[in-house]
């Protein structure tokens, strides 16, 4: 931006137009200046003004760069005072609320990145290394001087104090923003509306924000969705989150977690994919001693109206909880399930959560809803219904349920499992759905391989047993622990170059996955994936078939069932 200090006529020419400035020299302005853009503002420390600029009606404006073709109109107060970060280097308490897993923001702060911040502090030498890092990207951003980005509009707002905004945004009946960046772009441009309040927070591009929400130490990623009195503290929202009516404090909120309804409260807890019934609640404090634990709802999962979990608690991937549960379980080694209350149990459905409608609209909708526009996508996303994670976790639920049907007693209705309480007579036949979502998994894959005319041999260094699911990233595990010894190794990587190798796992996605796949299957025909014979093959593709035909027919046969219970009621 070239610049030049006001003449004695324009200075002139602002007073005249109700200006004023503790010090006209610290104005600097471009060589395209309107003074009759610039009413009634008090100008007070060092600011600079770009091209067609429009500021009218602001109290005060100190110590800012106002990028080309920007509106300021009627603004209570906009300043920088002293060295600040803009956000940039918080600290904020998710997922436990008394501490110990905290999250540093930071403008390009990815749902990768954070998960291992938060997930891995068992690791000491690992986090020192990674916040060293983090550190010294943030220090960069510290600076007296503000930054407004071209094309931005403000319009009646109240207080904004050590506010920084990169690209062109909206903001417009904010109450107060101190502490924060916004990072937008033209092609997905960040609103903030009415009756907002944002205190030491990051919000990147395409976020909307209005209708009196509250957030304070707060991480919203792109393209997430907040409003409706909404209200937030120490806690991170990343890519297509949604939060309505209710509050949510100590959340990681992995994308696409939604919350919609009021009397919901979301509690130091992990989430991703997620939805929450009305009055969905938790309790992470123990008797006296404060608010000590945390839960962890992996991808897909849902929660009732009026639900209520107490915490340590794990629920698995793509499950239901209904009901109010006042023990700790963990039902992680159970995908696709339901989890009711009855008489004060915890009892677990395995696998049933597969034939609802809901569970493959979700997997439909997630793909349609992506709402991200900037070119630059920070959080990485899979969506694969089945997926080497998954999989292991049903191939793992489907060894328990059998150790379990083979150590129970034909007298028990229930056996027990971390918590739970699973009926016996279901122990055979939900090992036979979790069954069925395995042949339907390999023989997808292999059909992916065989239409793509790619060969079924793999590398053999591609394979890793156990994957994990890195906040919507699907990893290998040994991949993962590659890149932990890697960011603590390599002293000059900073947080673009761990960035680049999430990027890089993701495009090597589909062969990791196929290695895990194909290994699967060899596993199970006895012999190397590119000796199948043409018999064996058919096999998997025909037992494919089948499992699909029956996983579509159960949903049909379970959507009848509903119908035909509506409508007796109907006729009540």
């Amino acid at each position: 931006m070239s610049l030049r200090k006001l003449n004695f006529a324009e200075i002139e020419d602002l007073k005249e137009n109700g200006c004023s400035a503790t010090d006209w020299n610290k104005v600097q302005i471009s060589g395209q200046f309107d003074t009759g853009q610039i009413r009634n503002v008090n100008f007070d420390g060092e600011v600079r003004i770009g091209k067609n600029v429009k500021i009218q009606n602001v109290s005060s404006l100190a110590n800012y760069e106002i990028g080309d073709d920007v509106t300021l109109f009627n603004i209570d107060s906009l300043r920088v005072e002293g060295e600040t970060g803009f956000g940039n280097g918080v600290k904020i308490s998710v997922l436990n609320e008394g501490g110990g897993r905290e999250l540093t923001l930071y403008d390009r702060l990815t749902a990768q990145v954070a998960y291992m911040m938060v997930t891995c502090r068992h690791d000491k030498k690992f986090i020192e290394k990674l916040e060293k890092k983090i550190d010294a990207y943030c220090s960069k951003k510290k600076s007296n001087l503000g930054k407004i980005g071209e094309g931005t509009s403000i319009k009646h707002c109240g207080i904004l104090r050590n506010l920084l905004i990169e690209g062109p945004a909206k903001l417009e009946g904010a109450v107060s923003l101190s502490e924060g960046t916004i990072v937008s772009c033209k092609e997905d441009p960040v609103v903030i509306g009415s009756g907002v309040t944002a205190k030491h927070f990051i919000i990147q591009s395409g976020t909307k924000i209005s209708d009196g929400v509250l957030l304070d130490n707060c991480f919203a990623g792109q393209g997430v969705r907040i409003g409706k009195q909404y209200s937030a503290e120490n806690c991170a929202f990343f890519a297509n989150c949604e939060g309505y009516h209710g509050e949510a404090v100590s959340i990681f909120g992995g994308p696409y977690t939604v919350t919609h309804h009021k009397s919901t409260l979301l509690i130091a807890a992990m989430f991703s994919f997620y939805n929450a019934g009305s009055g969905s609640n938790q309790s992470n404090h123990m008797y006296k001693l404060g608010p000590l634990h945390q839960g962890i709802l992996e991808r897909g999962s849902k929660t009732g109206s009026v639900s209520y979990m107490l915490w340590p608690s794990r629920v698995g991937a793509y499950s239901v909880v209904i009901g109010k549960h006042y023990t700790n379980f963990d039902a992680s080694d159970f995908p696709f399930s339901y989890i009711n209350e009855e008489k004060g149990q915890s009892q677990l459905t395995p696998a049933m959560n597969m034939f609802t409608v809901g569970t493959r609209r979700d997997t439909i909708k997630w793909q349609t809803r992506d709402r991200r526009k900037d070119p630059v996508k920070h959080d990485i996303i899979h969506l694969e219904l089945f997926n080497p994670y998954i999989v292991g976790k049903i191939l793992n639920g489907a060894n328990i349920l059998k150790e379990l049907l083979e150590k129970a007693s034909r007298e028990q209705e229930f056996v027990t499992y971390k918590g739970l309480h699973i009926k016996r007579l279901l122990l055979k036949t939900c090992g036979k759905y979790y069954e069925m979502a395995i042949k339907i998994y390999m023989g997808q894959e292999l059909i992916k391989r065989l239409e793509k005319k790619e060969a079924l041999s793999y590398n053999p260094e591609d394979y890793s047993d156990k994957w994990i699911d890195v906040a919507g990233m699907f990893i290998p595990k040994g991949e993962y622990l590659k890149l932990i010894n890697s960011i603590t190794s390599n002293e000059e990587w900073g947080v673009a170059e761990i960035a680049s190798e999430f990027r890089k796992l993701d495009e090597k996605y589909e062969e990791l996955a196929w290695a895990w796949c194909a290994k699967l299957i060899e596993k199970r025909y006895g012999c190397g994936i590119s000796e199948l014979t043409r018999e064996q093959i058919n096999q998997i593709i025909g037992d494919w078939r089948e499992s699909r035909i029956k996983l579509n027919n159960m949903i049909i046969y379970v959507i009848t069932l509903f119908e035909k219970i509506i409508s007796r009621y109907l006729r009540i």
